[in-house]
């Protein structure tokens, strides 16, 4: 058939007018809010050392739990975690998330968190591809994590055309089981600071041309300095974090300060403790011990927090701890003792 002939009705593709497109009831925007978009498919990337896995791990339990990531930013649509970490033993991947759950105040035993355990992962041989898409069809995860790329496949990175064929492997997954996939991911040993974050990935610039929601991250003695880019939001100034643990603490993420290392510009501010507070306790009512771990905060300041909270009639303090008014749990008596 030439193609003065047109095609036959079979043949069509499905079209609508833009107007007769159906509008979400509630758009999506977030899966970790400012810090992962719904369904995003993405890096986690920099050089050794800057604590790519641990953020990966901080964001998988923070989706599985429903816990703010790094004890900042909040998660909008927790679900299922399924997570793989081709570099690390197993005894390792469940030492590293049972201190980010318990830091958090967490079991975890009670994290809806899955790990892959097969000794190796070939994402560019079909017969993985499908094991890969049928364990996920099975679990239905809200985040995929995978970790190493450079574990996951054999082939040329600077190729566009095998690279090309991996990434559509990845946003097919994406598109047919509505997932966010977190890969982790190396930098070139000779980027520049002031290179545009995704422009340092290594490989063919296909990579940061696929990503939609990306962390990079850039070690500096003690601290690392987080870049967040998304394909449809601005991209925010950098922040810090830095790896910590105490004695009654275990290691864990967090967010230092902004890091004005990137220039001139308004910080990005954490959300304000009050309303990290009511975020938590939406999940029910909490000891005041369990929030302090949660929220990672100084007991003064949450003892302050909770006491205006109180005083506006936004939170409610009961035998069983904290909790919003109105929830199931709220009509219990209040402790006749004052917040310590």
């Amino acid at each position: 058939m030439s193609l003065v002939d047109g095609p036959e009705d079979g043949d069509l593709l499905p079209v609508l007018r833009a107007g007769d497109i159906p509008e979400e009831e509630s758009p999506r925007q977030w899966l970790v809010q400012g810090l992962w978009a719904a369904s995003a498919v993405g890096w986690i990337a920099g050089s050794p050392k800057s604590c790519k896995s641990w953020v990966g791990l901080d964001m998988a339990v923070s989706v599985a739990t429903g816990t703010p990531c790094l004890g900042t930013y909040p998660v909008i649509e927790p679900g299922r975690a399924l997570v793989y970490l081709a570099e690390d033993s197993l005894p390792h991947v469940r030492e590293r998330l049972k201190g980010i759950a318990r830091h958090r105040g967490l079991a975890l035993e009670s994290l809806d968190l899955h790990v892959i355990t097969a000794p190796s992962l070939r994402l560019d041989l079909a017969r993985d591809q499908v094991r890969l898409q049928k364990t996920a069809r099975h679990l239905r995860p809200r985040l995929l994590l995978l970790d190493p790329l450079v574990r996951l496949h054999r082939l040329d990175e600077n190729a566009v055309v095998e690279v090309t064929r991996l990434l559509s492997y990845f946003r097919d997954l994406q598109r047919e089981l509505d997932l966010a996939i977190v890969l982790v991911h190396h930098t070139r040993k000779n980027s520049g600071s002031k290179e545009v974050a995704g422009q340092s990935l290594r490989g063919t610039g296909d990579l940061h041309a696929w990503s939609d929601s990306s962390l990079y991250l850039r070690r500096r003695r003690e601290e690392i300095f987080l870049t967040i880019e998304h394909r449809s939001e601005p991209t925010p100034p950098a922040v810090t974090i830095r790896l910590t643990s105490s004695d009654d603490r275990p290691t864990h993420l967090e967010v230092v300060l902004p890091s004005a290392e990137e220039g001139p510009g308004p910080a990005i501010a954490a959300p304000p403790l009050s309303r990290r507070i009511l975020e938590v306790l939406e999940t029910g009512p909490l000891s005041r011990e369990v929030l302090r771990q949660r929220l990672s905060v100084k007991n003064e300041r949450l003892g302050s927090a909770l006491h205006e909270l109180e005083r506006d009639g936004q939170v409610i303090r009961s035998e069983l701890g904290w909790s919003l008014p109105g929830t199931r749990d709220s009509a219990v008596p209040r402790s006749p003792f004052p917040t310590p």
